[in-house]
């Protein structure tokens, strides 16, 4: 193939090229054996398997945490699960204590609860706390920060808060306090700014009507985490309601994310309609009220019905917005015949990613225009002439 060694290596470990057939290290040769397991066809001689024992498995799992980054492995392990029918041993927890956690290994988890042992349920209990404090540290702060208020750069403080610091005016008001030895700067003095506070407090009602159909586990995750977050914050009251063809509201669980997400039912059909009327049901202040529909808008129920139903809200001062997923590509596959018949009626009907979601918020809170914000960052916005 070529007289340069290291290209003939990456060649090997990236085509699957037979390892006998050069020279690899040891290192090299289990990166080879733990892709080959996965990516060549179990008949092929001198290849391994992943086959259906937990330990193989396990040791499978340890070999590719050590050769690859940790979103190369979460990519690998969901080509795993997919490819070599690895979701059913998610039940063992040995196994599962294992695995490289993210989003989308919670919902897969949420989605098995209901089969899973009580042994493997205290496990994944684990894992998904532990994602969830992940998630928890990357959003909260942004979102409780946009829904309580921006900031007022006009006005100046000597008591901010930590996120409000002004850095530079801070600096360059304490260099007279540089620590030679330490080389540090004690900030004897705090200059920050002050808070303008919105009267989003007026603007309290927020309800997040949430597709739990398969298609949506993920939207369903972010949803979860971010209802539990703004269910903190005094300055909005929180509804977060889930659907498929049935119903749940998890409002009074929303003190404890991962209790939210062991009461969602992932998977089943799907009716919207019901899940707005029933939500339509608790709005007591319409102009006051923002119900946020995180669903692909692939319904089962009365299409005519849930148009006519969102109209009514829309004409009643409700402040509706459809957001097609909530996902970290920010992608959507979706029904654009019905969701041009909701856009038709003036509401905002598009897709953002977690990290877009909590400005979002703050733009609906404040009743500012959506479709604005949403065309400002090149996000794109369904016509009222799709489909």
């Amino acid at each position: 193939m070529t007289d340069d060694p290291e290209r003939t290596r990456r060649w090997t470990l990236a085509l699957g090229v037979d390892e006998d057939a050069v020279e690899l290290s040891e290192p090299d040769r289990r990166m080879a054996a733990a892709l080959s397991a996965l990516y060549d066809d179990d008949e092929k001689k001198g290849k391994g398997s992943l086959g259906g024992s937990a330990p193989r498995v396990a040791k499978w799992l340890g070999d590719i945490r050590e050769f690859f980054p940790t979103p190369v492995v979460q990519v690998i392990q969901k080509d795993a699960f997919e490819r070599k029918g690895l979701r059913q041993m998610l039940l063992e927890p040995e196994l599962l204590a294992t695995i490289e956690a993210d989003v989308n290994l919670v919902a897969d988890l949420v989605s098995m609860r209901s089969v899973m042992p009580e042994k493997t349920k205290e496990t994944a209990r684990i894992v998904i706390r532990k994602v969830v404090a992940e998630l928890m540290e990357r959003l909260e702060r942004r979102t409780a920060e946009a829904i309580r208020g921006a900031l007022d750069r006009s006005r100046r403080t000597n008591r901010p808060r930590f996120a409000d610091i002004d850095w530079p005016r801070t600096i360059r008001a304490n260099l007279r306090h540089y620590q030679a030895e330490q080389r540090t700067i004690v900030p004897e003095t705090l200059i920050g700014f002050m808070r303008q506070q919105r009267r989003i407090a007026d603007l309290d009602e927020v309800v997040l009507c949430v597709d739990q159909s398969g298609s949506m586990a993920t939207s369903v995750v972010y949803a979860s985490i971010f209802a539990a977050v703004m269910a903190s914050l005094p300055v909005v009251s929180t509804r977060l309601v889930c659907f498929d063809t049935a119903i749940v509201d998890l409002t009074e669980d929303l003190a404890d994310p991962v209790d939210v997400l062991f009461g969602i039912q992932l998977g089943g059909g799907t009716d919207i309609n019901r899940a707005v009327a029933y939500c339509a049901d608790k709005i007591e202040r319409p102009s006051k009220t923002h119900l946020i529909l995180i669903s692909d808008m692939y319904e089962g129920g009365d299409a005519h019905d849930l148009v006519t139903r969102i109209a009514r809200l829309v004409a009643i001062g409700v402040n509706v917005i459809v957001l097609l997923a909530l996902t970290d590509t920010g992608r959507p596959s979706y029904d654009p015949a019905l969701s041009g018949r909701v856009a038709a009626l003036g509401v905002p009907v598009f897709a953002c990613t977690p990290d877009q979601f909590p400005e979002l918020m703050a733009t609906a809170l404040r009743r500012d225009d959506v479709h604005s914000w949403a065309a400002d960052r090149d996000i794109k916005l369904i016509r009222a002439d799709a489909g």
